[in-house]
């Protein structure tokens, strides 16, 4: 089980001028990965009936995760809990993760078991560090450009608040009105129409 926070916001403009101006400003590339996530819910859940957050709040994901610099992977199934405050923030989160052998297996044994496959998300991450302080460019095939930070004890930016405090002050092109974009959520919305 994983616990931590996150903040996650839409950059401004393209994401090529976006990677130009933050290793402009003295950021170093750390990792590159590719994630490729699919979600299954519960085959009986009706979701005509019910909101986009409650569907999500009920999807395992199986997670491929492939490394680009080291070429190392994983593969998971995840499971995530998310307590939201009454405007949409992300109060706290936590996630419980199995590794996994086969995507294809794990496929086959949610099915079994009464999922269905609801979404599949792809996406392409370069995590980016400066003096201890960490992020990651999400982008996403046919979706968003985003960044995501999450808490660590060990910098001290242990709080929501830290962390947005810390992405402003770096002065980088991204929309404020939002720091916790849901990208789940976006692209069920999209496939459901909503």
């Amino acid at each position: 089980m994983k616990q931590n926070n996150e903040i996650t916001v839409r950059i401004k403009g393209n994401i090529k001028d976006f990677y130009k101006l933050i290793e402009e400003k003295g950021f170093k590339i750390i990792d590159k990965f590719s994630m490729n996530d699919t979600y299954f819910i519960p085959a009986k859940l009706n979701i005509n009936n019910i909101e986009t957050r409650e569907i999500l709040s009920k999807a395992i994901l199986i997670r491929d995760i492939q490394g680009k610099m080291s070429r190392k992977g994983s593969k998971k199934i995840t499971f995530k809990v998310k307590n939201f405050d009454e405007n949409g923030n992300i109060l706290s989160q936590e996630s419980i993760n199995c590794n996994i052998f086969e995507i294809d297996d794990a496929k086959r044994l949610l099915t079994a078991i009464g999922y269905k496959e609801i979404m599949n998300i792809k996406e392409d991450d370069v995590v980016y560090e400066k003096n201890g302080f960490q992020f990651a460019v999400k982008d996403i095939l046919n979706g968003d450009n985003l960044i995501e930070v999450e808490t660590e004890d060990d910098e001290g930016l242990d709080t929501i608040e830290k962390l947005v405090k810390r992405v402003d002050e770096e002065d980088i092109p991204i929309y404020k009105d939002d720091y916790f974009v849901k990208k789940a959520e976006i692209e069920l919305n999209k496939i459901l129409k909503r």
